[in-house]
């Protein structure tokens, strides 16, 4: 396997426990696609994809198909099993070895987790209205452990200087905020835009380092990437809206 394709979180996770994020190189779609899209919703060939996520099975030698997801921006979190049923939800988790928890993004924010023992993960698929709406707290509350037992990575995503929003964004995250401490954190998280009133660049990871704080969860890794500005690595839909899908992936390897 090239490393050049994949990230691999910096994380001290179990060595139970295997993460890992496509990049969007080394594939076999083309045009917009290029190369190594996951998607099978946004327009690329069904060829294509089926030889790329075939590939995805090969090279990181995944125990079985990834719970793959219809993802609708929601705060709905399944149990991730094999056997190429898409569900939909937008996070999975998994208490067993051999079920891949799987998310599709192209500057939303992915969300890998796992306990410190390595006998749990999740994967979840953190755009601002899943996030704003809770799907990270029911993928830590599906996790059924204490949360300071947990450890999250937080995948490539559109970066702050990048991630414009209007006062719609703000007010949703405010709305759902868990306590005092969490709208003041929430509010260092967006900018003022010095061009246009009314908008701001909102840090969407540290949006999600907020929430996870609030829900007791302390060791939080990765937030560094910004799929919007680098092109060559990512897949962007704020960039080029027709695209291609990274995956981010994580599962319980077999005893």
């Amino acid at each position: 396997m090239s490393s050049d394709h994949y990230l691999t979180p910096a994380w001290p996770a179990s060595t139970k426990v295997r993460a890992y994020t496509t990049l969007r190189t080394g594939g076999h779609s083309s045009g917009a696609f290029a190369s190594f899209n996951l998607a099978a919703h946004v327009g690329d060939s069904e060829q294509a994809v089926s030889a790329n996520r075939s590939q995805l099975l090969e090279q990181l030698n995944l125990p079985g198909e990834p719970q793959w997801l219809e993802q609708i921006h929601s705060d709905k979190v399944v149990e991730a099993h094999g056997g190429g049923l898409v569900r939909t939800a937008d996070a999975s988790f998994s208490l067993t070895s051999g079920a891949v928890c799987a998310v599709l993004t192209a500057d939303c924010l992915p969300v890998l987790i796992c306990d410190k023992a390595g006998t749990r993960v999740a994967a979840a698929h953190a755009g601002w209205r899943g996030l704003a709406g809770g799907i990270l707290r029911n993928t830590v509350t599906a996790l059924d452990c204490d949360p300071a037992e947990l450890m999250v990575w937080l995948g490539p995503a559109i970066g702050p200087e990048a991630f414009e929003t209007g006062v719609d964004v703000l007010e949703a995250f405010f709305e759902n905020a868990q306590s005092g401490g969490h709208t003041e954190a929430i509010a260092h998280c967006f900018r003022p835009h010095s061009r246009k009133p009314l908008h701001f660049l909102a840090d969407i990871y540290g949006l999600a380092r907020a929430e996870l704080t609030g829900l007791g969860v302390e060791d939080v890794y990765g937030g560094e990437h910004c799929t919007v500005q680098e092109p060559e690595s990512f897949y962007s839909y704020r960039r080029e809206k027709t695209t291609g899908r990274m995956a981010s992936l994580i599962w319980l390897a077999e005893d």
